[in-house]
């Protein structure tokens, strides 16, 4: 069965690539160009498997293939996607309303079965996207284009979260014994690691892992013609998603003309870009943030010179931690004025922010060295420090720097990103530094997924850590069932001060975001770091 359906997928696959080609060819008779956009970015999407790996890089690859039920616009608005409209008609049920004559790149009718399939298919225990759906009681075909989703508990941000929830074929899943999610930490092989098959307004022509990933316009996506906010769209019609993990290699590609935009500019290179008049660069604050993780659910740190004991149970070492970061310095020198100095787990434009969890402990290398002393390590210590390449490994330096100020050896190890995140999936570092992001803009997204207890989290956590805390773990179902806006963020705040005092993870910066392309691409700056080349227009 999975033979016949793996060439029914690429027969499939070749006919709508060439119906596509056609289609190119004809607009360029026509005097309608195709318009190709090429852009290079640090990190290849590890999986193509869309409920494998909540991470950025891999959600940017196959989100222009699949899509969600509700959509974040360029605005960052929530607007309708694969459902019309939705409404919660009780307390613990939201009824979603789908969109008519959508079909799959592979000629599948879309409908409330394959709803209940993938939100089904993200709460398995394999599934790295259970956050997103982590209320969830059951879900509910009511017809052919209505869909129940039942609740354990009132959950006022269904609609945000099912922005990230992607949509996949029943039955193409099903023929390709791809049921369940690929298990990315352990490394799994499954035919959605290399194949795709979804409802948006692009399909993938050919894919080099690690190196570039090009994709075509689905002339049968729903959307052709229009933008996410019913305006015009863009005008790509050949997307080249290029993987370049070296910054000197993405910023020449983009001085020379070989690609359209940077993903990932160089926070060194910004000022030399925008000095060109052929370039333009776009900046803002990513809703993003850049912590500290410290494995303190473990009696010894594998790796350290420190025997019988683990450190980073201790709260005055943890302390002492941040006491000798100086994140200011590390904004100015190291980040270039790209990042936000912060003692929050989310940034402001999360709903659960607050300025009294946004304060730092200062800069303190004395107190530092004291609390190590008072704590029984007058010497410091050594201890392993994983971070991944990317748009981080120079703090991850400077970090290392900082704490050898002070006697804590971090011995660095900078990984390819692939190998980072399945590390981090199986739990096994004893220190590491990772960038948070919030895509539901609502702060128990992390308050679940990173600061609860593992047995909370469940499948869902990327609390690697371990950090655990009961009293903080009690507010959760509160917050959940907590119906008032105002009472709720109350509650969040709660929680929030209780990590902090506790320092169950040692947040630094909130990340800055510069874009940089080429006169006459039109794209958005977004927050949330992710581009939408369904919106994008070239000249």
């Amino acid at each position: 069965m999975q033979r016949a359906g793996r060439i029914w997928t690429i027969a499939a696959g070749l006919a709508l690539a060439a119906q596509v080609a056609g289609a190119q060819s004809a607009a360029a008779q026509g005097n309608t160009p195709a318009r190709v956009f090429r852009m290079a970015t640090s990190v290849d999407a590890a999986t193509l498997d869309p409920h494998a790996t909540n991470a950025l890089f891999t959600y940017l690859v196959v989100s222009q293939v699949y899509e969600t039920l509700t959509h974040r616009a360029d605005d960052l608005k929530v607007q309708p996607g694969l459902a019309l409209r939705w409404e919660q008609v009780e307390a613990t049920r939201w009824r979603f309303h789908l969109r008519p004559d959508v079909r799959f790149a592979g000629g599948e009718t879309f409908d409330s079965d394959d709803v209940v399939f993938s939100i089904t298919r993200a709460l398995t225990p394999t599934s790295n996207y259970g956050i997103y759906v982590d209320t969830v009681a059951s879900v509910v075909a009511v017809d052919a284009l209505t869909v129940d989703i039942v609740t354990r508990v009132p959950d006022p941000v269904v609609p945000d979260k099912l922005t990230r929830v992607l949509m996949m074929d029943r039955g193409w899943s099903e023929a390709n014994r791809a049921t369940a999610p690929q298990n990315f930490a352990q490394r799994e092989e499954t035919f959605t690691v290399r194949n795709a098959n979804g409802t948006g307004p692009f399909v993938i022509r050919s894919r080099e892992a690690e190196q570039r990933t090009v994709m075509v316009r689905n002339p049968n996506w729903w959307g052709n013609g229009q933008g996410s906010n019913g305006q015009a769209g863009g005008n790509v019609t050949e997307y080249h998603h290029i993987t370049l993990n070296s910054d000197a290699t993405r910023v020449a590609a983009l001085l020379s003309g070989e690609v359209d935009m940077v993903h990932v500019v160089p926070v060194q290179d910004v000022a030399r870009i925008r000095r060109d008049p052929r370039l333009r660069i776009l900046e803002g604050q990513e809703n993003r943030t850049v912590w500290l993780g410290l494995r303190q659910d473990v009696e010894e740190l594998a790796g350290s010179d420190v025997r019988g004991r683990n450190p980073f149970k201790d709260l005055r070492v943890r302390q002492a931690i941040a006491h000798a970061l100086d994140v200011e310095a590390m904004r100015r020198t190291t980040l270039r004025g790209q990042g936000v100095p912060t003692a929050s787990m989310w940034t402001q434009f999360v709903n659960g922010w607050s300025a009294e969890a946004d304060r730092r402990l200062p800069h303190d290398p004395a107190r530092s060295r004291a609390l190590l002393a008072e704590a029984g390590y007058p010497n410091g210590f050594s201890v392993p420090f994983e971070c991944p390449t990317g748009t981080y490994d120079e703090a991850c330096q400077a970090v290392a720097g900082m704490l050898a100020r002070v006697g804590i050896r971090a011995q660095l190890n900078i990984l390819p990103n692939a190998q980072f995140s399945q590390r981090i999936r199986r739990q096994e570092p004893m220190m590491y530094a990772l960038s948070w992001g919030v895509p539901t803009f609502d702060a128990s997204y992390t308050i679940r997924a990173v600061m609860a207890s593992r047995a909370v989290g469940r499948a869902a956590t990327w609390n690697a850590g371990g950090w655990s805390n009961p009293a903080f773990d009690a507010l959760i179902p509160r917050i959940d069932a907590e119906q008032d806006p105002e009472a709720r963020r109350g509650l969040i705040r709660q929680a929030h001060a209780l990590h902090n005092a506790d320092l169950g993870h040692i947040p630094m910066y909130h990340m800055m975001i510069p874009w940089a392309h080429r006169a006459g691409v039109t794209v958005t700056h977004r927050a949330d770091n992710q581009v939408q080349v369904r919106e994008i227009r070239v000249d």
